[in-house]
């Protein structure tokens, strides 16, 4: 029996075989959390296997690695186990901030990451939402086995050492040149302090003196001894650490409380969600916590493999953005203070944008209006809604699409955010330059500027394009920023401002400006208005930038106005070249699934005429792309993005243009999947005939009339009821009459 499969029985296995009490079954038990996590077959999703609620504050992972940026602390293939940590890290390309890594050890005192380290076999790791274990062993053979369990805010974990050997646990909270602070409290029996690391820093323009990760790390018993380590010559408050050691006897029990705004608030923060020291009801609370998430969605006919990478999917999806507020407060990276509210964190708006926010809008809408608050938040204590806060702004990725996010809200009817300020944030982020627009090529990743915004914008006011000869990645930014403009119209609309509805629907129009009808394709332009240089989606990094690009190419961003497809096909001369273009696109190894911009191309060929090849289209990916594997996501999850995808297009439709509150109909893969919406109304997408060959759409019906058009909109699926479609193993006219409505201005 090979080590995955190993890994995976265990999973099955009840807790108590590992010294806990085995909570409430429920769609808890399909997620695999070592999904993602590993290099192979398919790819690398960059995810960890999380031990935290929907939306926690701060994660819990094994640490079989130090993190930075690029790396994240656990690798499937890894044999070693560092620590167990508290990380706010949100992705792979994304550094951590303000985190906490404990490890149990026995014999001489060892505090660096190589020293400390002890094997590990997947044969002897329980992982799920709720809960994580592993056994260990040290260099001279002794066995150590840890459990951890969490709360929104904190952990608790514990660790069984070899019987007549002294334990010791470790708390590292901060790393070699970082000034962090440990205090020992034996009274209390508590380690805290602070670390004021952020790995991402150098990118925005904050620096943020008063930024810390608070911890209050209590132990359930008295300990023979306690001390700092790793002074680091900054002073003798300043340590990167503290060890407790206990004598030999039970488990050492040890909760951990986390804040960004006090030692205080931490400790309180231990106080309201662990406040009694009790591992199985801290667990089961977890438990039941993913339990009332996960059942949520209710799947027949799916393979176990399919079963597993769906509620996976949904776990992943559900992380995202993190809870960032502690009980009435938070504390804002954007003008580096405390305040009243509730906060998220870590948007991968680029991103997430496209499917994640959508999924949100469907299983956790009790969060929306509080995530575009935050949003709002953002812009008023920094001056603008972020692109890719971590926590502060980075500045990372292009456009404003935080734009959709708000209009996506306001066209799904959700309140309890003030819209006069996202009007007005939308707004700026349309009409206003970042400071230094026209003397920055706002270089991905450029460390120390001001906010870029929408890097160009000065070009692109007067010229309807962003020029690659004054910014980088100029064509993908004329592109998205086209589309951000739409998504500003419609909350103009929204809000009564027909002028500014119908400025900003015409100025959203500047994505045909780059049309190249010898290409067939969009293509930069040079300030003077000639065509750039053709960057093909194989070119360097460097090359396709200087040419416009953003990770792609030309055939990558040719179709990514979303709300402008109509607009494109007209562009190409019709639907005979529009879907001979889309063939070559799909033929010629153009789409690259494994990152966003390609994301929403399957689902092209609904808009013209063609939605048979979208059905196969997307099938196959979904059958490519993902797995029951460590090595199952194809390409980094980005705050739950890839696994949105999988999950709308296992129920059979898709956000095109998410800010539309429309969905463009792909092929079911089940015979049912069934939500159970936040109102109370069930949403069930039925197959008659679900079968691995019957990929193909003969007819659809929903709520018993017949549908005729690729389209499901987000109020229909609110009102619950069922969209059932007819399948079979050939291609059918079923939808093919539909055509999308071209932009019309005045």
């Amino acid at each position: 029996m090979n080590v995955i499969v190993k890994a995976l029985l265990l999973l099955s296995l009840p807790t108590a075989a590992f010294g806990a009490v085995a909570p409430p079954r429920g769609n808890i038990d399909e997620v695999n959390p070592y999904i993602g996590t590993g290099s192979g077959k398919i790819g690398y999703g960059g995810t960890m296997p999380f031990v935290t609620p929907p939306f926690g504050m701060t994660d819990w992972t094994p640490q079989t690695r130090q993190n930075r940026l690029s790396v994240v602390s656990y690798k499937y293939e890894d044999t070693n186990i560092q620590g167990f940590m508290g990380t706010h890290q949100p992705a792979i390309w994304m550094g951590d901030y303000g985190y906490i890594t404990l490890m149990p050890q026995v014999g001489p005192l060892a505090t660096t990451p190589e020293t400390r380290q002890m094997a590990f076999k997947h044969s002897e790791e329980v992982t799920r939402p709720d809960y994580y274990s592993v056994w260990m062993t040290a260099k001279d053979g002794a066995r150590i086995h840890a459990e951890m369990t969490a709360t929104e805010r904190c952990a608790y974990l514990r660790f069984s050492f070899p019987n007549g050997k002294a334990g010791r646990v470790l708390a590292e909270m901060s790393r070699p040149g970082v000034p962090g602070m440990v205090n020992i409290n034996a009274a209390r029996h508590e380690i805290t302090g602070y670390n004021p690391h952020r790995i991402d820093r150098n990118l925005g323009p904050f620096v943020l003196p008063n930024f810390k990760g608070y911890f209050v790390v209590q132990f359930r018993h008295a300990w023979k001894n306690a001390a700092t380590y790793g002074m680091d010559n900054y002073g003798a408050r300043v340590a990167r650490g503290g060890f407790a050691e206990f004598a030999p006897g039970e488990p050492v029990d040890v909760r951990i409380g986390t804040s960004f705004i006090s030692v205080e608030q931490a400790r309180e923060n231990l106080r309201r969600e662990i406040p009694v020291w009790d591992f199985n009801a801290v667990r089961n609370k977890l438990c039941s916590t993913w339990n009332k998430k996960l059942d949520r969605v209710q799947l027949d006919g799916a393979s176990e493999d399919q079963r597993k990478i769906v509620y996976t999917a949904l776990y992943h999806a559900l992380l995202y953005p993190r809870l960032f507020s502690e009980y009435g407060h938070y504390y804002s990276a954007f003008d580096d203070k405390v305040h009243a509210g509730e906060s998220y964190n870590a948007y991968s708006i680029w991103d997430t944008f496209r499917a994640e926010h959508s999924m949100l809008t469907l299983m956790a809408p009790e969060r929306v209006p509080g995530m575009i608050t935050a949003l709002l938040q953002d812009y008023k204590e920094g001056g603008w809604m972020p692109k890719w806060p971590n926590p502060s702004y980075t500045n990372i990725m292009i456009a404003t699409h935080a734009d959709s996010m708000v209009a996506e809200a306001i066209a799904k009817g959700f309140t309890g955010f003030d819209r006069k300020t996202a009007w007005d944030a939308v707004y700026k982020d349309a009409m206003t330059p970042p400071d230094g627009d026209t003397t920055r090529r706002w270089l991905d990743r450029e460390q120390h500027t001001p906010y870029e915004g929408r890097g160009g914008l000065t070009y692109y006011k007067q010229l309807g394009f962003i020029p690659t000869d004054k910014t980088d990645e100029a064509a993908s930014r004329t592109l998205e920023d086209s589309y951000d403009d739409w998504c500003v119209a419609q909350v103009a609309k929204a809000l009564g401002k027909e002028k500014d509805y119908e400025f900003f629907l015409k100025r959203s129009l500047n994505d045909r400006n780059l049309y190249n009808p010898a290409l067939g394709l969009m293509n930069g332009k040079t300030s003077d208005g000639r065509w750039a240089p053709f960057s093909g989606d194989r070119d360097s990094h460097e090359s396709r930038a200087l040419s416009g690009w953003t990770e792609g190419g030309a055939w990558v961003y040719t179709w990514s106005p979303f709300h402008d497809i109509a607009g494109v096909l007209q562009l190409m001369g019709g639907e005979a070249q529009y879907n001979a273009k889309l063939d070559q696109h799909f033929s010629g190894g153009h789409n690259v699934h494994s990152n966003e911009p390609s994301h929403h191309y399957g689902y092209l060929y609904d808009y013209s005429g063609e939605p048979w090849k979208t059905q196969a289209k997307v099938r196959e990916i979904a059958n490519a792309e993902y797995a029951n594997l460590p090595s199952g996501i194809d390409g980094d999850d980005d705050c739950g993005q890839m696994s949105s995808w999988y999950l709308f297009t296992a129920m059979g439709f898709y956000p095109v243009n998410p800010a539309s509150a429309e969905y463009m109909i792909g092929a079911p893969m089940f015979g049912r999947f069934a939500m159970k919406l936040a109102n109370g109304n069930t949403f069930a997408v039925v197959a008659k005939n679900a079968a691995p060959a019957n990929i193909y759409i003969q007819s659809a019906t929903l709520n018993g009339r017949p549908l005729n058009d690729p389209i499901v909109r987000y109020k229909d699926i609110m009102s619950g009821g069922t969209l059932q479609f007819v399948m079979g193993p050939q291609p059918s006219k079923w939808a093919s009459a539909w055509r999308a409505k071209a932009i019309a201005v005045k």
